[in-house]
């Protein structure tokens, strides 16, 4: 607003409005307590003062009728020429907030949210409908389904099929920033082109956000003067003007046809009802930060942009200052990066484009380094004239007390998007605050996460609210407290969760959960929050809460084969204990990083990872660690061709467990040795030692680890030459496997059974099993697994029955013990440590 209404001042004191127009100037000035020769610029700076909006506003109406007065729009023309040389590029935005003024010829929007309109080369003078809808947004890129959504609305002719009535009213709702002006003004221009409204577009900002909105009111008498109703026969009262609003509306109707009213930036139903037109031809469009369904509108609910959409608005956006900017072109991972920092917000990357476009010297890279290293990417966004920050500041300032701080806590939180529980424990309460949560997502500020009880943040929302708290030691203080309170409720139930994984028949049986798939449940839908949650080791406070939280997520972890996650918890563990000096816990973070670094083919750091937990271990004395070491490390060992190595690593763990009388353990080193045995060309040996994890298995009731003890059985028998016995293993193994989720295993399994199926000169049944190998990989998000066994079906299909071996190899598969101190997951002791099970 600054540079308009200076560019206005300035026009109207060198004369171009005649004598009225420099009588407005020194009207001003005397409006808002200055001397009749005040500067310009003293005369903007004191009419941004919030408590001087209702003087500007009358003065700028008072403005508005001199104008018009002109019946030959000469006034208009003079003052319209007179602005564009003071400030050149009429196009320019200058809205503080989420609008951007789009100006073709030169637009003052006054502070009341009135345009009064002075088109370049003469014309009418007179604000009226005609001359309402502002120019298209320049550089708009996407919003193919929005738009054509709210055009659908629009569209005259009645209720389509299926609907019950035409749609009168829709309404544009998102996020301060989002676009939601410019997906309204591009909507509504595509439909004047298509002849739908040629009685005109009245355009109304109702500053709905601002500290005093228009109201309903000013809104009518602004709108009844655009229509052409002389000031001395606008009705006094509010239901008159309504009355004649209407009325008005309807003749223009018989007269002209139908009319789009622009309602831009409500911010309640009671801004809008009154400007409902009473004749159905007469459509509404309204925008607005909250959902407005009192309205009876059609919905539409803005986004942030796509990734492509982004990238096309920052090229365009520098294409348009210069049509040879090819920046954005020679650096689109720099630009994908940019945008991601933005949160493919609109305002964020227009002020983005704009902070390049002011030195093209600038590379794309260079922003974003400064956007990743800034504390406060939300002071970076802001080119002077817009700004993410007060765009958000002016939603934030609408909420209760009790909403502002679900906000804020919510934006502390861990993950990307969180559980209505864990909301209920950032704000202390017994249950979730359903009603506040329900008022931020009207308000956009919250938006739903991938299921129902699921809320997410945008991530300039989260900067902001992050900010909010960090700038009071009042509010500071309460965060951490709601940190502690989720810390405390992540290490209740993911240790109740991963008893629950580790159970086995004669444990007393887990209470939070009653069956497995309830606890892989629960930590599937944390998962994100949980790793996010582990990092927060890195802050003294936290750190050893946060080491036995990623201690309650390893079984989970492999269960479900999230690896690289495993990698990332347990490097924060191992660097934690190691900062504390706790040798125990750093030699189980070793470990169990070791074991995650073996899975994603990093074997020969594998094998040093879990050398050092080995070592650590032996200087402690922790006799049942150190065989739960030894047994790791022998896995590895067999992955890097230490066959022999890895046959003596495994004798050592299997030795050791026998001495502490852990007959779970022993059981899965037992087929662990098996798998090196016949890595050692020990075919006989590496069967019996099957055969004996398989018996123990079925001894300690641990049904997964038999499935797993058959599987490598079916292999060595299979190597033997048995295959017959090697069949039935494999259906054993499957008939235990079908127990638990393990798709993965499972694909495994009917992978290898396909080989001996084909060997045996069953190409049908082999193809059967390939498939099924095919579909367990696909439900285990292993598409290229998934591929492979699809292609091997197939090719069974045109390729007679092998003779000799061919060439895919079996997989063999292990149960790694996985460490765990029995103190390590408060507030509940665990069952005593027993070695989990994991298909690899």
């Amino acid at each position: 607003m600054k540079a308009a209404l200076a560019a206005l001042l300035v026009a109207l004191g060198e004369g171009a409005g005649g004598d009225g127009g420099r009588r407005a100037v020194a009207g001003l000035a005397g409006a808002l307590g200055l001397g009749a020769g005040a500067s310009v610029e003293a005369i903007v700076e004191a009419a941004r003062d919030p408590g001087r909006r209702e003087a500007v506003g009358e003065w700028g109406e008072a403005v508005a009728r001199l104008l018009a007065g002109d019946p030959e729009g000469v006034a208009a023309e003079a003052v319209a020429e007179a602005m564009e040389r003071y400030a050149p590029g009429s196009g320019a935005s200058w809205y503080d907030g989420d609008h951007t003024d789009f100006r073709n010829g030169v637009f003052l929007r006054e502070v009341i949210g009135v345009q009064v309109v002075f088109p370049p080369g003469g014309g009418v003078s007179v604000p009226e409908a005609l001359a309402g809808l502002p120019p298209r947004p320049s550089g708009f890129t996407g919003r193919e389904e929005e738009t054509a959504a709210l055009l659908r609305a629009l569209e005259p002719g009645g209720a389509r099929a299926g609907e019950s009535s035409a749609v009168l009213v829709a309404a544009v709702s998102g996020l301060g920033g989002i676009g939601k002006t410019a997906l309204a003004v591009e909507t509504a221009h595509l439909a004047c082109e298509r002849g739908w409204f040629p009685g005109g577009v009245l355009f109304i900002d109702l500053h709905g956000y601002d500290r005093e909105p228009v109201t309903a009111d000013r809104a009518l008498q602004a709108l009844l003067r655009a229509l052409g109703v002389q000031p001395e026969h606008i009705p006094g009262t509010a239901d008159e003007r309504a009355v004649l609003y209407r009325s008005t509306l309807a003749r223009r109707a018989r007269e002209r046809g139908a009319v789009l009213v622009l309602a831009d930036n409500a911010s309640s139903p009671d801004q809008v009802r009154p400007l409902l037109p009473g004749d159905a031809r007469h459509h509404v469009l309204v925008t607005s930060r909250d959902r407005l369904p009192q309205l009876g509108a059609r919905l539409v609910a803005l986004d942030q942009l796509r990734r492509e959409e982004a990238y096309e608005l920052l090229d365009q956006a520098l294409r348009i200052a210069d049509p040879d900017d090819s920046r954005v072109v020679d650096a689109p991972d720099a630009a994908e990066q940019l945008a991601g920092l933005c949160g493919h917000l609109p305002l964020a990357l227009q002020i983005a484009a704009a902070l390049l476009a002011e030195d093209p010297s600038t590379p794309v890279s260079e922003l974003v380094e400064e956007l990743a290293e800034s504390r406060d990417r939300l002071s970076h966004l802001d080119d002077g004239e817009r700004s993410v920050r007060a765009a958000f500041e002016l939603s934030y300032s609408r909420l209760s007390s009790e909403q502002a701080r679900v906000l804020r806590l919510i934006t502390l939180a861990p993950g990307p998007e969180v559980s209505e529980e864990v909301v209920a424990a950032l704000v202390g309460v017994e249950g979730p605050p359903v009603r506040e949560l329900k008022a931020l997502f009207r308000a956009h500020l919250v938006e739903r996460g991938s299921g129902r009880g699921w809320w997410r943040v945008h991530d300039l929302v989260r900067v902001f609210g992050v900010g909010v708290v960090a700038g009071d030691v009042g509010l500071s203080e309460e965060g951490e407290a709601a940190r502690v309170r989720v810390m405390a409720f992540y290490l209740w139930w993911a240790d109740a969760a991963d008893d629950r994984l580790r159970w086995l028949p004669g444990m007393p049986v887990p209470e939070r959960f009653g069956e497995r798939g309830e606890a892989l449940a629960w930590f599937d839908g944390e998962r994100a929050g949980l790793v996010a949650a582990v990092g927060w080791a890195r802050e003294e406070r936290f750190a050893q809460a946060a080491v036995v939280l990623a201690t309650c997520l390893g079984a989970y972890l492999v269960w479900r084969r999230y690896f690289e996650d495993r990698i990332a918890v347990e490097e924060v563990a191992r660097q934690t204990a190691e900062r504390a000096g706790d040798r125990v816990r750093e030699a189980i973070a070793w470990d169990s990083l070791g074991c995650a670094l073996r899975e994603v083919g990093r074997e020969e750091e594998a094998v040093e990872a879990l050398t050092r937990a080995r070592d650590l271990l032996q200087a402690v004395g922790d006799r049942r660690r150190e065989a739960v070491a030894w047994h790791n490390l022998g896995s590895a060992l067999e992955e890097v061709g230490r066959e022999e190595e890895a046959v003596e690593a495994h004798t050592r763990a299997r030795d050791l467990f026998r001495v502490l009388g852990d007959r779970h353990g022993e059981a899965i080193v037992w087929d662990s040795l098996g798998n090196a045995l016949q890595e050692a060309g020990r075919e006989e040996e590496a069967i019996e030692a099957h055969t004996r994890a398989r018996d123990l298995s079925q001894v300690v009731g641990d049904r997964h680890s038999e499935g797993i003890a058959l599987h490598n059985l079916g292999i060595a028998l299979r190597k033997a030459g048995r295959a017959e016995e090697a069949i039935e293993a494999y259906g054993r193994s499957l008939e235990a496997r079908r127990e638990f989720d393990d798709w993965y295993g499972k694909g495994v399994t009917f992978h290898n059974l396909a080989l001996v199926l084909a060997e045996a000169h069953r190409p049908a049944d082999a193809r059967t099993a390939y498939l099924q190998a095919a579909d367990a990989f696909t439900r285990a998000d292993d598409p290229a697994e998934a591929v492979q066994a699809r292609t091997r079906a197939i090719a069974l299909d045109t390729s007679p029955p092998p003779t000799a071996p061919s060439p895919p190899t079996d997989t063999a598969t292990q149960a790694a013990p996985q460490s765990r101190t029995a103190d390590s997951a408060p507030p509940a002791p665990p069952p005593p440590d027993a070695p989990n099970t994991a298909a690899q």
